[in-house]
């Protein structure tokens, strides 16, 4: 397998990735006996995942209840020529914007938003449907997440 730019991934390292997804903070012998490997070959596969950038770090995944009780909406950007990279920066300033991605399509740009309630959610909306070199954009509210890896 080839996927990513050229690094190869053999059926071990994407048993890992999958458990190191669902819980990044497992103990490594309980890894390695999942996996049936020795746990000094379990930490250099890690540091060999680490080295070749696979694995840039670490992170949490929030609970199901807080994750619950936050409002989450996409938000399509269509953007005026040549206000995209603007665009970008300024949606990366707002701590309430998770993610942006650039795309293709009749849209430019998709934005993650979080918010605490649909007040909120609604006042960060219209704060960057202000930014100079907006067309237009579309926001998706997400009523319920089916699957999160």
């Amino acid at each position: 397998m080839m996927p990513h730019g050229g690094l190869r991934l053999d059926e071990l390292d994407e048993r890992l990735l999958s458990l190191l997804r669902q819980d990044s903070r497992q103990p490594i012998a309980q890894l390695a006996k999942e996996l049936g490997v020795s746990r000094g070959h379990l930490y250099s596969r890690i540091a060999r995942l680490e080295e070749d950038g696979i694995v840039a770090g670490y992170t949490i995944r929030l609970g199901s209840v807080f994750s619950a009780s936050r409002v989450r909406a996409h938000m399509m950007i269509k953007t005026l020529p040549r206000h995209r990279r603007d665009i970008e920066q300024a949606l990366m300033r707002i701590d309430h914007v998770q993610a942006v991605h650039a795309i293709s399509g009749e849209y430019d740009i998709i934005a993650v938003l979080e918010a605490d309630d649909g007040a909120e959610l609604n006042d960060i909306i219209d704060d960057i449907g202000q930014f100079d070199g907006m067309e237009r954009t579309t926001t998706l509210v997400l009523l319920a997440t089916k699957l999160e890896r």
